[in-house]
């Protein structure tokens, strides 16, 4: 048997007072996971602690069972996504240029993807490619837009705080020793040359040629650059050693192929188009066709996305956009014995509220062979709450695909030198000579 497993990033969400306290996925035309979610069994998911509210990076690297000790940071997942070579003990961070106004020397950030065109982003990555201080090289890698990744080579630590504010009208944070770092040397020192090298970013940006271009055009400037979430390469279990299963993963974006790269995985990059219930059925079809894999992970950001604009309404257009591409799974997927269909997400983001996502369980469905069939018809945060299931957390998630695929070891044996969930594991066959 395999598991096909799909995230629909970002779909659970608060009630609405303005929709009788209602979620976008409760007030969606949901037809196809409605059925789907009659066809199996039901619960709610979290993959941490429940009012914790995750980043994708976070979610996905505890959804797949692994512990937050071992996480290596997202700067160095979204390096590896985008090729940029990042050696042991060097330092990768988010870096994103910005457009801020100066205010009683403070930097407030104004917002925090100007819209610059590739041609502009592309010079100005160039002003601030490079820096030296105290010992240590910063090197600027565009990776896209308004995005990039600055790398640290030296003594360096990754135990520092962010500078991106992560909201407007807040100011650029000076960058500080994390932790249990404040007396550490080299995470005071890395934090005081990447606050150099923001200050002198900074002033690059407002003398370079481009910046009175878009003043005088009024456009928003590109002025500054944030710095967060610091990430350092890590050895870890792969996923196939860790869940016995040959894995593949079908996602847009650096950070999933990066994800990927780093447990594993083989990636699949897809492209988001405008349309993405199409690029959900091409996904789809591309896990019923892999036959050679026997786990199958499929990522969409669409509900992410569109909760990101504060309107719940724009997120119910999107579930029902790709809920159309459903009906794929109801034809092709759950109608194979030998699949196990899971659809859950890996966070809430919230349509409405000051936080960035939320920290509500998710809905889930599992539907294979195996699984039972509850009373639950609809695939909701609240009807799901009263399916067979339960609340799902962590790495139980993975454990659960094992039992309902009928791969699960009984607890205790000693199979293999190594105490893995999955049965069989690598054995030494005993000889007679």
């Amino acid at each position: 048997m395999r598991c096909i497993l799909l995230i629909l990033d970002g779909l659970g969400d608060r009630g609405h007072a303005a929709h009788e306290g209602q979620t976008p996925l409760q007030m969606a035309s949901t037809p196809n996971l409605d059925r789907l979610a009659a066809l199996g069994m039901t619960g709610l998911y979290h993959s941490w602690l429940l009012g914790t509210a995750l980043p994708s990076e976070l979610a996905h690297y505890l959804l797949f069972g692994y512990d937050l000790s071992d996480f290596p940071g997202r700067g160095y997942l979204e390096a590896l996504g985008a090729d940029i070579p990042v050696a042991k003990g060097e330092v990768a961070l988010l870096a994103n240029l910005v457009a801020v106004q100066e205010k009683g020397g403070l930097l407030l950030l104004k917002d925090e993807d100007p819209k610059a065109g590739r041609e502009d982003y592309q010079e100005l990555g160039k002003v601030i490619q490079s820096f030296h201080h105290e010992g240590i090289n910063l090197a600027f890698h565009p990776t896209g837009g308004s995005r990039g990744v600055l790398l640290l080579q030296g003594e360096v630590s990754a135990d520092i705080t962010d500078s991106h504010p992560m909201a407007r009208e807040r100011p650029l944070m000076e960058v500080l020793p994390w932790g249990n770092s404040q007396e550490d040397e080299k995470a005071r020192r890395t934090a005081r040359v990447v606050n150099a090298y923001l200050r002198g970013a900074h002033q690059k940006l407002i003398t370079h040629p481009l910046y009175r271009q878009r003043k005088r055009a009024g456009l928003p400037p590109v002025n500054a650059v944030c710095t967060h979430r610091p990430g350092q390469k890590q050895a870890v279990l792969s996923f196939s050693d860790k869940w016995g299963f040959k894995a593949l993963a079908i996602a847009s974006g650096i950070l999933f192929k990066g994800l990927s790269l780093h447990l594993g995985m083989e990636p699949k990059t897809v492209k988001d188009t405008a349309r993405p219930e199409v690029d959900l059925l091409e996904r789809l079809k591309l896990a019923h066709q892999a036959r050679e894999y026997d786990f199958v992970y499929i990522h969409t950001k669409a509900p992410d996305e569109a909760a990101h604009t504060k309107d719940p309404l724009i997120k119910k257009t999107a579930i029902e956009a790709l809920d159309g591409a459903l009906a794929f799974a109801l034809e092709k997927i759950v109608t194979d014995p030998d699949t196990l269909l899971v659809v859950t997400s890996d966070h809430a983001t919230n349509s409405a509220g000051a936080m960035i996502h939320s920290g509500e369980a998710v809905p889930l469905l599992m539907a294979g062979k195996y699984t039972w069939r509850d009373q639950v018809v609809r695939f909701d945060e609240v009807s799901c709450s009263m399916g067979s299931l339960g609340q799902v957390r962590g790495k139980e998630l993975m454990y659960l695909i094992l039992n309902f695929l009928d791969r699960g070891k009984l607890m205790g044996l000693r199979d293999s030198p190594r105490d893995q969930p999955y049965f069989p594991g690598e054995f030494k066959p005993l000889t007679v000579k």
